[in-house]
């Protein structure tokens, strides 16, 4: 019986006879125009350019590379195992956004504690621009088919109008409307800066991470693709999601911000 899927329908495209993965582009996309942006929002707050781009390059780098060994030693080691030169092969995918995340975030803490700049204000400075990245980031899991949802039974009446018995949730799309709400909190939020509400540095990421986590619970309730050990039943996603949504929230409600170094 086919199954409609919302996703998958552009996995690739040819360039001058070159065949290039849709992800890539996607993901690249990503990048340039939240670096564009990072420009713009460092230079309206009087912040170094040189600075920002240092921590953009920083959290590249290592966000790469934490989302390749996040995928290679949580998800498929025993396929890596067996065939350890497939570890470079990153053209055919294998990357785990919340490895990315972690590492970067613990690389960026320690450049900026050793440039001994403001935690916060930095963080911060990046909180709309991560969601924003995310969001256009998840658009490559849409065109390329990953992180596909669960097959949802369409009642028979239901199934008679759209001529389909079965479908998946599209969850990758789940993602990028979640993401793209809590960027709209985000610069709701910043607007308030000159208002009634004093924000300590460091609470609109704090913010972010409450809000992109509770997006990513949501979302994980809708995959059914591979994503390694499920503890009770529910995916490493999941377990990290709650564990920094609880970290954050705690952190919100004390009034632990991410102050600024001395």
């Amino acid at each position: 019986m086919p199954i409609r899927n919302f996703s998958g329908f552009l996995p690739s495209i040819t360039v001058f006879g070159l065949v290039v993965p849709v992800y890539y582009v996607v993901i690249s996309l990503a990048f340039s125009l939240s670096l564009l942006w990072l420009v713009r929002r460092t230079d309206e707050r009087a912040l170094s350019r040189n600075r920002a781009l240092d921590i953009s390059l920083v959290v590249m780098v290592s966000g790469f590379l934490g989302s390749r060994l996040f995928h290679i030693f949580y998800e498929e080691p025993a396929y890596y195992w067996a065939r350890p030169a497939l570890v470079f092969d990153i053209w055919s995918g294998g990357f785990v956004w919340y490895g990315g995340a972690i590492v970067a975030v613990v690389m960026t803490v320690l450049f900026l504690r050793w440039k001994q700049e403001p935690l916060g204000i930095w963080f911060d400075l990046f909180a709309p621009i991560c969601a924003f990245g995310y969001a256009v980031g998840r658009m490559a899991c849409v065109l390329t088919g990953c992180c596909y949802g669960r097959v949802v039974h369409l009642p028979a009446f239901l199934g008679s109008v759209v001529g389909m018995d079965l479908l998946r949730h599209p969850s990758q799309l789940y993602a990028v409307i979640g993401e793209l709400i809590s960027l709209t909190i985000l610069l709701k939020l910043e607007n308030f800066k000159h208002g009634k509400i004093r924000q300590q540095p460091g609470q609109l990421f704090l913010v972010w991470l409450v809000l992109h986590s509770v997006g990513r619970i949501f979302m994980e309730q809708f995959r059914d693709d591979p994503r390694g050990a499920m503890p009770l039943g529910f995916s490493i996603a999941t377990w990290l999601s709650l564990a920094i949504l609880i970290g954050s929230a705690t952190a919100l409600v004390k009034g632990r911000f991410l102050s600024p170094l001395a």
